[in-house]
């Protein structure tokens, strides 16, 4: 396995590809799509036929498949049909949504929101991430950092404003980066809480206009962690302290025994999700992109 010590990313404004154009390759239906990106509505068209047929072919496969089997027969597919055009989302609770996708395209983008609020833990798993497995992963940023947030829109938006703060630092950075691809693979499982208990093995995305693809959905917290260990893979060491689910610092929390996994997110609000996946997430105003490298040459502090 080739080991990369640094990211290769590149600085991307909004509507272009956050990686060399050459490297784009894919499926014939992909390249159709790719080739209608001057016209947006045939590039829709044709992806959400891909997705359809798809959801309906995997849906079909859950009741055969174990769960690491339906996600690498998922995986496999993914990687063969959008090749460079997919991308990898990881909050960096773990490394196993990386890892399962990586066995198939090898070097894939993996997404990361560096909303400026994340835990040291969650920092240094990334940087082990970017280490020890066969990914690039990429830093998505907002368009401000968190001093010039601050100063736009007063300290603590977080606390104020949880949805426009998530909105800022979260939505709007993810979409500016998708628009670079044609799909993304995101670690979403069914028994995190209720409003994923839908969730389908691969959909079409209406709020970031891709396929959206979701290999992990029938796995338990259990078997994540087990296919985990048994690969020897990167872990946040929050996940032994209480917290199922890992998000900014200000706004996550541990969970008691028998809680919600999720419970801990914005626990003091009425909200249950950052809006990267409900659908029906309205567009938001696109500004600037800004990508950073991830030096992981150096020891963790």
């Amino acid at each position: 396995m080739t080991r990369r010590s640094t990211t290769h990313v590149q600085t991307a404004s909004a509507g272009e590809a956050a990686r060399p154009a050459a490297a784009r390759t894919g499926s014939d239906v992909i390249t159709a799509a790719a080739d209608a990106r001057a016209d947006p509505a045939a590039r829709t068209a044709a992806l959400r036929t891909l997705a359809e047929e798809a959801s309906a072919r995997f849906a079909a496969l859950e009741e055969t498949l174990a769960p690491d089997e339906l996600a690498a027969a998922v995986s496999a597919w993914a990687a063969h049909t959008f090749g460079a055009d997919l991308a990898v989302a990881c909050s960096m609770a773990d490394a196993v949504l990386p890892h399962v996708v990586s066995q198939h395209r090898p070097g894939v983008d993996v997404l990361f929101l560096e909303t400026g609020y994340h835990f040291p833990e969650t920092l240094r798993t990334r940087d082990r991430v970017a280490r020890e497995l066969d990914v690039t992963v990429v830093d998505v940023l907002p368009e401000r950092t968190v001093p010039q947030q601050d100063a736009d829109l007063g300290a603590r938006l977080h606390d104020r404003d949880p949805a426009a703060c998530c909105a800022l630092r979260k939505v709007d950075p993810l979409r500016r980066a998708l628009s670079g691809y044609d799909a993304w693979v995101t670690g979403v499982r069914r028994e995190e809480g209720p409003t994923r208990a839908d969730t389908p093995l691969v959909t079409y995305d209406e709020a970031f206009d891709l396929v959206k693809i979701n290999p992990l959905v029938t796995w338990s917290f259990g078997q994540l962690m087990g296919y985990s260990h048994d690969h020897g893979l990167p872990e946040n060491p929050l996940l032994e302290q209480g917290y199922p689910s890992i998000g900014c610092a200000p706004c996550t929390r541990a969970v008691a025994p028998g809680e919600d996994p999720r419970a801990g997110r914005w626990a003091d609000s009425d909200k249950t999700e950052c809006g990267l996946h409900p659908a029906g997430d309205s567009p938001s105003t696109i500004a600037p992109l800004s990508l950073l490298t991830v030096d992981t040459t150096q020891e963790p502090t």
